[in-house]
């Protein structure tokens, strides 16, 4: 029997790459759905493709573009994830949630509920509406495998395993491309620089997050949520070759550690294929070389400041992980926009999150969607009035 799968952001690099591997074992998946902001020319071709009865556009222009031109198709085209219950007529084997930034939210609380499994690989819903997603997981009987690599490396390492028996985890984090760049060339920085990074493919959010760390900073409050763990507990950890993707050390003394090349098709393949090991993925061989020469090192907070805000996080979910989020994606399109420079990015992320209007969030744990979205709106005006008032 088929396995049922919808993608979300199937356009974005995370979907693609699950398409690709669907791609080579399409006899044994069945695509329910793939969904789109706006690049309508990508996913009607993905539809073609693997023959897609189902898509869906959040844009809405771009939406009443596709009805238009498409009005004599069978495909059958949606704009709201509350259309969910005309297109499952039964639990999805797997929903890979993979629409970038804050807008994934919505959809990944939307999907549980269709799907046994749910593979995410938004960062910013884990961040900021974990307690959320784990009471619809718990409710629904949903699965959760985390797609992210360092994070399906510590899920990996913990099969057969509890979070209690946990000593230390360390994530690791390559250092990006200015990693040995001295700190009085960093008012040098282009936007090209800053997105050059030397080992992975990425967008170009993420990429401004990994030269500054926020993306590492992010990291371990996703761990603390997901593997529901004390920030004392949990390390980021330089290694320049991205390898090793996380390491654990616990009670027992026995310390573990999981290498991957740099694809994310691995995750994406292991996390499909859970518990099948009859499927064999193409990889490189073991490069000894890197073995032998894993030069970790503790990241250092002159370079990479925004780990300095591990001491700002409140213990327990709050409201001001949104704010953290918020801030750090306007402060981004400012720069990708050569409004500010590279190295004011997490100077002027920190005087936000100190504002005197968002303390009171800290102690504010987050009840529903609308809390998120209002106060991540909220953030942005308030950002338009700090930063340009500066400038």
């Amino acid at each position: 029997m088929k396995k049922k799968i919808a993608i979300l952001g199937s356009t974005g690099s995370i979907g693609e790459n699950t398409l690709q591997i669907i791609k080579k074992d399409k006899k044994n998946f069945e695509i329910t759905l793939l969904s789109t902001n706006k690049n309508l020319t990508k996913i009607l071709k993905q539809a073609k493709e693997f023959k897609v009865k189902n898509i869906l556009i959040s844009d809405l222009k771009t939406y009443r573009n596709a009805k238009l031109k498409l009005n004599k198709s069978n495909l059958k085209i949606y704009n709201d994830f509350n259309n969910l219950k005309k297109i499952f007529k039964k639990k999805n084997d797997f929903i890979m949630s993979s629409i970038t930034g804050l807008n994934g939210l919505e959809p990944t609380l939307k999907t549980i509920r269709f799907t046994k499994r749910i593979l995410i690989a938004n960062k910013e819903a884990i961040i900021c509406g974990w307690n959320l997603i784990d009471k619809e997981l718990k409710k629904y009987n949903t699965k959760f495998i985390p797609v992210d690599s360092e994070h399906f490396s510590i899920w990996s390492l913990l099969q057969n395993n509890k979070t209690q028996n946990i000593d230390k985890i360390y994530i690791t984090a390559s250092g990006g491309p200015f990693l040995k760049l001295p700190l009085n060339k960093f008012s040098r920085i282009s936007i090209k620089n800053a997105l050059n990074h030397p080992n992975w493919k990425m967008g170009k959010k993420i990429s401004i997050d990994s030269a500054t760390m926020m993306n590492k900073l992010f990291e371990i409050i996703e761990a603390k949520n997901i593997f529901n763990l004390e920030y004392k507990k949990i390390f980021a950890l330089i290694h320049p070759k991205s390898y090793v993707h996380a390491i654990i050390k616990f009670k027992n003394g026995i310390t573990k550690i999981l290498i991957h090349e740099t694809s994310m098709k691995i995750p994406i393949f292991n996390a499909l294929y859970y518990n099948d090991l009859n499927k064999k993925i193409s990889s490189k061989e073991i490069d000894i070389n890197i073995l032998n020469n894993l030069n970790f090192s503790k990241p250092n907070t002159k370079r990479f400041k925004a780990l300095k805000f591990i001491k700002m996080l409140p213990k327990k979910i709050s409201l001001f992980e949104t704010i953290l989020i918020t801030a750090n994606d306007e402060i981004v399109k400012l720069f990708l926009k050569n409004k500010i420079s590279f190295r004011e990015i997490v100077p002027t992320i920190h005087k936000i999150i100190k504002s005197k209007d968002f303390k009171k969030f800290k102690k504010i744990m987050p009840k529903n969607l609308d809390n998120i979205t209002e106060l991540s709106k909220f953030v942005r005006f308030k950002i338009q009035s700090i930063v340009y008032k500066s400038s």
